[in-house]
């Protein structure tokens, strides 16, 4: 049973490190991405986490007619699991603190950004844009309550 609990105990210390490095990850992409946003616009002040709520929410008309957001499959919280809208695939939480993967890969992180605003908005994410929805990300960490 000491064992148990041992082992138990070094695995949640795991998880913690693991949540703690991917925060560390995405803070280090929010810098990257400011200071390109800086260097686009020098009036740039720097990513807000209205600025990131207010794109992650936005709502954009897509050519087929239908409305899409990021909320649209990632959900009104990012801490939440999502659903793909097409394919209707389970989507691990964006929120680094409740799913350790998210932002640990920079160049993936980074194709995502490119594949999903291509589709949605039709061009690249700017780097502010980028910046202030990973701000976000961060403040959400708590998954919703089970209904």
């Amino acid at each position: 049973m000491k064992k148990l609990s041992i082992l138990l105990i070094a695995l949640l210390g795991l998880t913690a490190i693991s949540a703690q490095a991917s925060v560390a990850n995405a803070e280090k992409l929010i810098m990257i991405y400011t200071t390109q946003a800086k260097g686009a616009n020098p009036e740039y002040t720097g990513p807000t986490v209205a600025d990131g709520k207010f794109f992650f929410n936005r709502k954009i008309k897509l050519g087929n007619g239908k409305e899409m957001a990021c909320a649209s499959c990632h959900t009104a919280n990012p801490a939440d699991n999502g659903k793909h809208a097409v394919t209707h695939k389970v989507i691990q939480p964006l929120s680094p603190a409740v799913n350790a993967k998210r932002f640990a890969d920079f160049e993936k992180v980074e194709a995502k950004f490119t594949q999903h605003c291509t589709e949605v908005i039709g061009s690249d994410c700017t780097a502010a844009e980028k910046a202030s929805y990973i701000t976000y990300v961060l403040t959400e960490k708590t998954a919703s309550p089970k209904k």
